[in-house]
């Protein structure tokens, strides 16, 4: 383990999150340097078993113990944590959680509404221990303390809150009923702004003294994510179709076919068009009146997307990045091989390579996308296996657990 370095390093998180959105915006203020403390059920966080798992987990039985508790998809959102487990139906250890939370500067949690105050630590509990604490809520729907939902008790993923928000209704191909994002951006954009707001709320609380409760509604983040949705019909009444490939106003601005594959191009601006058509061998089309400028070209898009496409898919993904790169905005679609092999991606440390414990090989996950010139953030602590920080948290904390009857 190194040294938490990042900027966040003198705030404490105690996260009581699990899935993917709770987690994900914890592990951004853990990569940032806060002193993220994962409160785990006993039987753990069920992603701890999604895969892709490492061999030795992967092959371990119940007679034979796994030196490794958790897969990949855990590992990349819990990096940088320590594991504490608490049974919080048990007065001893729902006392230990609020002494926690009386040295924290805030807590996370994604639970459906009542979930916390039903177990006795819910935030008008919390904060009359710590009224500096910071709650932060992720619902799908919200909670009714920030804005009553009619959905306010109903169960949600990721796939709801990409539909509802109109996300899944734009994307994918022309004519189709919805087509889901290829990642879980109904959970992770979430995650990230409720780590903005968590950030935000502490930095108001240090100045006043005053902590606070804030969510984030799945479907309100989603809603914000596809601003383009509410925008087009709040200004024209314009209902937005499934995009497909290219851009709903601009031309050209899309994915387009190569030999192996296929390449965005973005050349919606007079320059970028005129260097393009050179690329192309087609000045002509400069002054083309079917292309004259970016909205023409949209109308006339069959005929536009046509020429680039006949040139693009007589090449490789790499020809066309070496006729037109740097000069017009392009690049390959990328696969996950192509991203590992990029010199990008390993000059900006975008890869983090680590070898979990037990009988394991080196393991990848992704590094962090903010850079920092004087506090460095990053990978700095290997992901906990449950419960692994246990006796070393509460001693940091001045905690003994209480024997029963001695809880508060």
């Amino acid at each position: 383990m190194s040294e938490r370095t990042g900027p966040l390093s003198n705030i404490t998180i105690i996260d009581c999150t699990m899935a993917l959105a709770g987690p994900f915006g914890t592990a951004l203020l853990a990569d940032l340097g806060a002193n993220v403390i994962k409160i785990e059920p006993p039987h753990g966080d069920g992603s701890r078993s999604v895969p892709p798992l490492p061999p030795d987990y992967a092959n371990a039985t119940s007679e034979e113990p796994a030196g490794v508790d958790y897969g990949g998809y855990f590992a990349s959102i819990n990096r940088n944590k320590r594991s504490v487990v608490l049974d919080l139906k048990k007065p001893a250890d729902k006392t230990v959680l609020l002494r926690l939370c009386e040295q924290a500067d805030a807590l996370v949690e994604n639970m459906r509404v009542g979930v916390m105050d039903k177990l006795g630590v819910g935030y008008d509990t919390l904060k009359q221990h710590n009224p500096k604490l910071v709650y932060a809520a992720i619902r799908g729907f919200g909670d009714p303390r920030t804005g009553e939902s009619p959905y306010a008790e109903w169960p949600a993923y990721d796939i709801v809150a990409q539909s509802m928000s109109g996300h899944a209704h734009i994307t994918g191909p022309a004519g189709n009923v919805g087509y889901p994002s290829g990642v879980s951006v109904g959970d992770i954009y979430p995650g990230t702004l409720m780590a903005l707001g968590v950030v935000s709320a502490i930095n108001h609380a240090r100045s006043t003294g005053e902590g606070q409760f804030l969510d984030v509604g799945m479907y309100d983040a989603m809603l914000a994510f596809t601003e383009t949705v509410v925008a087009n019909y709040g200004y024209g009444q314009i209902e937005l179709g499934a995009r497909g490939q290219h851009h709903p106003n601009l031309m050209p601005f899309g994915i387009f076919p190569t030999l192996d594959g296929g390449i965005a191009i973005a050349a919606p601006g007079p320059g970028h068009w005129a260097a393009l058509c050179q690329a192309m061998g087609r000045a002509d089309l400069i002054e083309d009146e079917r292309c004259k400028n970016v909205f023409v070209r949209k109308r006339h898009q069959e005929f536009v997307e046509g020429e680039i496409s006949a040139w693009t898919q007589s090449l490789s993904k790499q020809q066309v990045v070496d006729a037109i790169g740097g000069k017009v905005p392009c690049g390959p679609v990328n696969t996950a091989a192509d991203i590992f092999a990029d010199p990008h991606v390993e000059a900006r440390n975008m890869i983090t390579r680590f070898t979990p414990p037990g009988d394991n090989p080196e393991v990848a996950i992704v590094g962090s996308p903010i850079k920092f010139t004087q506090t460095p953030a990053g990978f700095y602590r290997e992901p906990p296996t449950l419960g692994q920080h246990n006796d070393e948290v509460l001693k940091e904390f001045g905690i003994t657990r209480p024997e029963p009857g001695e809880e508060s």
